[in-house]
């Protein structure tokens, strides 16, 4: 036996199936170790495979992933992107992602057991998207590639497997959404006129970085019209101003999603990036008469007593507790469609960087390939 051998066959780890692909993916399926789609049996001969992309110790847990707090590790991790479809050069950016999203700020418990229909989204920043492929054009949050795909897919499935985010059981999310699936795409940088997302968040150009962020569907913006900064921006704000999102009520970060075409439009009108915050952050707004009486009695003045516990009905609430709250972020192809994406709410972006277990940079995935 080699080592991963030796691993898999501890007990609870390793199984035993037949090669027939229908019969392996029944038995996942009744194991609950799918998320409905057909798996690839991870082999031990796959899973090492995965893993020479691992600068780590195997079988030393990265996080521990609740509800359940099962333990990550590299192993497991790897498992579940070879049951993705993940290819080996993906797995620093599954990793990556896990890491993430165990940090406080994100709240993983909350957003792993909520009734809410949120699913982490992975933004990925900087050289690595291009270099493995990824799609940050038309459909990038939608099928086609493999690299959006898997990795977004194996990054649930750990939620899955080795969290017990079960739906039901571990996932209470009251109907779910198609982004539990997979929910992962790098930003059209080559369309960006700013910083992009990474830049913003204090990591240099050459670094690549995933974001993540606890998302709800994307909000479609449409605009073909409107061929001003100011025009956009009036439009994306008529879409932030709703009284059922999460953000309005916790200090949160939602993400705006421009296309090319519209933050080309905006830019070119003098906005920087700041600005588009500030203008969704002043647009962006409801009456409070809007809200229910019974949201105004008990959500307002129990979440945001000091702002609207003796406010008259007419006073605008705003979406977002500062302007610099608002993810901005360019994605997409041709085409004038922007999008709002709430989140959770009481969760908080995270961006973390590729680096080597030695705390440098990663340049590049070829060179995290092991010898």
């Amino acid at each position: 036996m080699n080592g991963i051998d030796k691993l898999l066959a501890n007990p609870g780890v390793g199984f035993e199936a037949n090669d027939d692909s229908e019969a392996a993916f029944d038995y996942c399926m009744e194991r609950g170790w799918s998320d409905g789609l057909p798996v690839v049996l991870p082999t031990a001969e796959r899973v090492e495979r995965m893993l020479q992309y691992c600068d780590r110790p195997y079988d030393e847990p990265i996080v521990m992933i609740p509800p359940r707090y099962g333990a990550a590790t590299p192993l497991r991790l790897a498992a579940n992107a070879v049951m993705a479809g993940c290819k080996p050069e993906y797995f620093p950016l599954v990793m990556l992602a896990v890491e993430a999203m165990a940090e406080e700020p994100f709240n993983l418990y909350g957003i792993q057991a909520t009734t809410h229909p949120c699913a982490p989204l992975i933004i990925v920043n900087g050289p690595v998207a291009q270099e493995l492929g990824m799609n940050s054009g038309h459909s990038a949050l939608g099928a086609g590639n493999r690299a959006n795909a898997t990795i977004g897919r194996a990054v649930r499935l750990a939620l899955v497997n080795i969290g017990g985010a079960i739906p039901g059981i571990g996932d209470m999310s009251t109907y779910g959404d198609p982004t539990k699936f997979s929910y992962c795409a790098p930003e059209n940088e080559a369309g960006n006129p700013w910083n992009p997302l990474h830049v913003e968040k204090g990591f240099p150009a050459h670094a690549s970085t995933v974001t993540v962020v606890a998302a709800e569907p994307p909000h479609n913006v449409n605009d073909h019209e409107s061929h001003t900064a100011v025009g956009i921006l009036t439009t994306i704000a008529g879409t932030i101003a709703i009284t059922g999102a999460n953000n309005t009520y916790y200090a949160s970060e939602p993400v705006v999603l421009l296309c090319p075409e519209h933050a080309a439009t905006i830019a070119g009108d003098g906005f920087s990036k700041q600005a588009v915050k500030e203008f969704l952050f002043e647009h962006g707004r409801v009456p409070l008469g809007k809200f229910s009486k019974e949201n105004i009695a008990r959500r307002f003045r129990s979440k945001l007593a000091d702002k609207y516990a003796n406010a008259s009905l007419d006073t605008m609430v705003s979406m977002v507790q500062r302007a610099e709250d608002f993810l901005v972020v360019v994605m997409g192809g041709a085409g004038k469609h922007s999008a709002y994406i709430p989140t959770f709410g009481n969760t908080h972006a995270v961006t973390r960087p590729l680096r080597h277990a030695d705390g440098q940079l990663v340049k590049s995935i070829a060179e995290m390939r092991r010898s």
